[in-house]
């Protein structure tokens, strides 16, 4: 099994470009703008990024890949800071450069020189970004910064993107020579869901085998969704794990409330997601909904019992807490269940074993003569009926996508309804036929004319 950290430190793939800095200097801010798309959550709040943040740039040809850190606060001794200083450490180990980013506003703190003493210890090559010059009279304030010690100081606004381009061309200079960039088999975007502190975080880096995100016993700790590259069974995958979804009305404060949205939206990317139970709670309705919107969205979804270890068992234990499981969710009855521990690591590798299965089951296409088989066999009966008992005749039926499979039925009707009996029948027996595993199954009508 490889991560793409194994992999990064011999520079055979993209370079790599680390944001150093104390918290609300315009990390985040300054990462989307590089990378082209919200990855980071941006806010007004100290400290909102906790986690190392992974994408890809490009400028003039050359790719590089950028990492935002949470921000260090290197005396502090609670556990999120500390756990943020030992993130951003990784990261600084992992880049071919750093970039030391200070507020051009604010002008030097203690915390920036601190900062800097700790860059110059380390030897690597190091840019100061003064961000927030939005002005002229800013951009001669940045000048202060060579105080820091470093020879280039590049006066920006994040925010704005001036300033960007002069960064940027400086940037592909110092970076090492690239390997030429391959067109590779599509990663399979492997989601962890669930709501907060069920284990999504311990999940992540017991998959990945070392200390990829931060894991504390204090719910909420992830509010961004963090994705890393891994490799496994000879499949790349893309681990995102997301925030912890709290319920309507129970979200505190606008980086919280920015979490859920974001997790909702980074489980749209997904292809498979992984919905996290805790064993020692018990099957919650805040459980069905996050469950729900995986369904919605149109995922493959793998149910993963966390903390099975915990559990005092006997031979029925995992048949009774499944029956109560399903009795929750019966939306979800095509997911497959597995006991996990992600903190012994117990049948964790089994998830992604299940996700290649999931992947290539939400990826297949019916045969169009199985698919006429099945329509003889099955459909061209008269099953289907309207809510008012009138029957409706299925002309066809096709395949008309796949991730999610998603099936129309062709009728004589000019405005089609089918009865939702039917249509779990249709899922039923499409799902006995042709398997489709861990995968929702769309069904479309279409009248005459339609």
């Amino acid at each position: 099994m490889t991560t793409v950290e194994d992999r990064s430190n011999s520079h055979l793939t993209e370079p790599t470009v680390a944001i150093i800095g104390r918290p609300n200097v315009g990390k985040s801010t300054l990462f989307n703008r590089l990378t082209g798309r919200r990855r980071s959550i941006v806010g007004d709040v100290p400290g909102i990024t906790r986690d190392r943040i992974y994408g890809e740039a490009e400028w003039t040809g050359q790719w590089f890949k950028v990492i935002d850190t949470g921000g260090i606060v290197p005396d502090e001794d609670a556990v999120i800071p500390a756990n943020i200083v030992r993130q951003a450490r990784i990261a600084i180990d992992e880049s071919s450069l750093l970039l030391l980013m200070v507020d051009a506003r604010a002008g030097i703190t203690p915390l920036d020189e601190e900062l800097a003493r700790m860059l110059h210890s380390i030897g690597k090559q190091v840019l100061v970004v003064a961000n927030k010059a939005d002005a002229e009279r800013l951009e001669s304030h940045a000048s202060e910064f060579y105080r820091l010690g470093f020879k280039e100081v590049f006066p920006i606004s994040a925010e704005h993107g001036n300033g960007i381009g002069e960064l940027l061309n400086r940037v592909v200079e110092l970076l090492p020579a690239q390997a030429e960039r391959q067109q590779q088999e599509q990663a399979i975007k492997l989601a962890i869901i669930g709501r907060p502190n069920v284990g999504k975080s311990s999940l992540v880096n017991k998959l990945l085998g070392q200390e990829r995100v931060i894991v504390s016993p204090i719910p909420g700790t992830t509010r961004d969704a963090v994705d890393t590259a891994l490799e496994y069974g000879g499949r790349r995958f893309l681990i995102i794990d997301t925030a912890g979804i709290r319920r309507k009305g129970k979200t505190e404060g606008m980086a919280e409330k920015l979490s859920v949205v974001m997790a909702r939206k980074n489980l749209e990317r997904a292809d498979v997601a992984v919905v996290m139970i805790d064993a020692v709670e018990g099957p919650t309705a805040l459980d069905a909904t996050i469950a729900g919107y995986a369904h919605e969205a149109g995922r493959s979804c793998i149910v993963a019992v966390n903390k099975w270890d915990l559990i005092e068992k006997d031979s029925h234990s995992a048949i009774e807490f499944e029956r109560r499981l399903r009795e929750q969710m019966k939306f979800l009855d095509y997911a497959p269940v597995i006991f996990i521990s992600a903190l012994t690591g117990q049948r964790v590798h089994k998830l992604l074993d299940l996700a290649i299965q999931a992947q290539e089951a939400r990826s297949f296409r019916v045969p169009t003569s199985e698919l006429n088989k099945f329509f003889e066999d099955v459909v061209e009966q008269p099953r289907a009926t309207l809510p008012g008992k009138q029957q409706l005749r299925v002309r066809y039926i096709t395949q008309a996508a796949v991730r999610p499979p998603t099936f129309v039925l062709f009728t004589n009707a000019r405005k089609p309804q089918i009865h939702f009996s039917y249509e779990r029948y249709l899922v039923n027996r499409l799902r006995e036929r042709f398997g489709f595993f861990a995968t929702p199954i769309r069904i479309k009508v279409r009248g005459k004319g339609g």
